[in-house]
């Protein structure tokens, strides 16, 4: 699930999506309370002497500490405020070199010592019907050591109050400048995790996220025609610190909208969304054709995400996820053969450690180091995401690190890693590059999108598209969608700005796996240019 879909879900529905199993209600007090690292490591040694002497080859445990946090409001409405943890341990094993997991609330050495049991159990029996063993990349054992996010202010030790006061601040804003109604919201994650394996590692990890969405909606009362404008904010993984509005996280386009990367002023992002709804419902529909596209990070994240973060993950590729999420274009021979995935511009880096972003920790839920690699440079497809059990398919001696899993209820599998397009090398700004553009559309926020199940034809939307005429920016239009067939479209990239326009974007939500887990990943960018480019008008006349 992505956040345009999260967003279309009624203020009810929302305070139940995303939360682990086992979660209870509780007090925002409770949401500052810790466990103790002496008890964390005492259940973990528990399930790893368990699992060793019930005859596992390997066993990893993750004690983990989920906590969430969402307040939604409309107008000058609080519809929710929710408050809610998840504690437990979850237990992987390998045993007659099958794997076998099994979880458990019970955070005793004793329940956890039969969790491992059962998950020594569950392998065997797996072990009956596999074909060939696991095959673990191997890592090395890091004993004790810890890792945060680098917050400089908790979201959770917010006051409730002055969350609501912001939201409700924000909404009346956007209400006084013309809009008809708005929503907003705040959602706050910490995750307290414990890894520990029999490879010799204790990782302590403490990680924050937080995304302030809102939805900004005017109505043409003579004809009943509405339009809506989404916050320009990414999720970020950061701190209360990211909703300080500091001038140094705005960056001004050259028409004069306001984007933001590491400091986000929700209240004049409001304002600015309804003044921008009522020019949209003035704004011509696009004319179709082929057009030189100028997509600004806000934009093009959606589009890195769908069309190369999801069709270059490995499990992906190999068909373990056909029957949920749709297979991959992409092939092993594609890697092998350098396959031309994009033009000379567009390189591709798997990130897991970049500050500030959704993905970013210091070991992943196999206790490997978090790295950053090469996905398609210069143009050219060069590697996959793989994890410990999938590294010898790619003919690689070790993980990538980016193995995840949403809850201590949850076997950790392969997830999307923080993909991004580097910036552009040679310096170009946004203002030059809209400059030699005679006949384009710079696109500013995403939109709704649909694409096949091979991830190669697709089309995007976006929040607000201006013509380029003549190297000038002119006029809003409206109704904008553009296609592409994936290698085409990378292929047609003629630009990327330089790193000073480099923003990231993102997945709050991001679905995938049977049972369902979501995860957060960022993607970043500068602005880029595509030429040639099919748009259609996606208005509809009813009646």
């Amino acid at each position: 699930m992505d956040r345009r879909d999260f967003l279309a879900i009624s203020g009810v529905g929302l305070a139940g999506l995303a939360l682990p199993f086992g979660t209870r209600a509780i007090a925002a007090e409770a949401l500052l309370a810790t466990m103790d690292v002496g008890l964390k490591k005492a259940m973990a040694d528990a399930a790893l002497q368990a699992a060793t002497q019930a005859g596992a080859s390997y066993c990893d445990a993750r004690i983990g500490r989920y906590l969430r946090q969402f307040v939604i409001t409309r107008e000058d409405k609080v519809q929710n405020v929710v408050n809610t943890e998840s504690s437990g341990v979850g237990i992987r094993v390998i045993a007659n070199g099958a794997w076998g997991f099994a979880a458990t609330n019970d955070m005793t050495t004793q329940g956890v010592a039969n969790a491992a049991r059962q998950a020594v159990a569950i392998a065997r029996a797996n072990a009956k019907t596999q074909t060939a063993p696991v095959q673990l990349a191997p890592t090395p054992g890091v004993g004790e050591v810890a890792w945060k996010t680098p917050i400089r202010k908790n979201a959770m030790a917010v006051p409730v109050k002055d969350k609501v006061d912001l939201l409700l601040g924000v909404n009346a804003a956007a209400t006084n400048a013309g809009a008809s109604f708005v929503n907003s919201m705040l959602f706050l994650v910490n995750e307290q995790k414990y890894f520990a394996s029999t490879d010799g590692s204790y990782i302590d990890q403490d990680v924050h996220r937080i995304w302030a969405p809102m939805s900004v909606t005017g109505i043409d009362k003579a004809s009943g025609k509405f339009r809506t404008r989404e916050g320009l904010s990414a999720p970020m993984g950061m701190g209360y610190e990211y909703l300080d509005g500091d001038s140094s996280g705005k960056v001004v386009s050259p028409n004069g909208v306001v984007n933001y990367s590491t400091s986000y002023d929700m209240v004049e992002d409001a304002i600015a969304a309804a003044k921008q709804v009522q020019e949209k419902l003035k704004a011509p529909s696009v004319k179709p054709g082929k057009y030189d596209l100028v997509l600004d990070p806000s934009h093009t994240w959606l589009t890195i995400h769908e069309s190369i973060g999801h069709p270059l993950e490995l499990d992906r590729v190999l068909g373990y996820e056909a029957n949920y999420a749709g297979t991959s274009f992409v092939t092993l021979d594609k890697v092998r053969d350098h396959f031309q995935y994009g033009s000379e511009h567009v390189s591709i880096v798997a990130d897991k450690t970049q500050p500030g972003s959704l993905g970013a920790v210091g070991y992943d839920d196999e206790g490997v180091k978090t790295q950053q690699w090469d996905l398609i440079r210069d143009g050219k497809l060069v590697s996959l995401q793989a994890i410990r059990d999938q590294a010898h398919i790619l003919g690689l001696d070790h993980s990538q690190g980016c193995c995840y899993a949403d809850s201590w209820s949850s076997v950790q599998f392969q997830r999307m890693p923080n993909v991004s397009l580097e910036a552009g090398k040679a310096e170009l700004s946004v203002a030059d590059m809209i400059k030699d553009v005679e006949n384009g559309i710079y696109i500013i926020g995403d939109g709704s999108f649909s694409i096949d199940q091979q991830r190669y034809n697709a089309q995007f939307g976006g929040q607000l598209f201006y013509e380029i005429k003549n190297g000038r920016i002119t006029r809003m239009l409206e109704d904008v969608t553009y296609q592409m067939r994936t290698p085409e479209f990378w292929n047609s990239c003629v630009a990327v700005c330089d790193k000073r326009d480099y923003r990231m974007g993102g997945s709050f939500f991001d679905g995938k796996g049977q049972p369902s887990q979501v995860s957060t990943v960022s993607h970043g960018s500068s602005t880029a240019r595509f030429n040639g480019v099919n748009v259609i008008s996606s208005a509809r006349s009813l009646g």
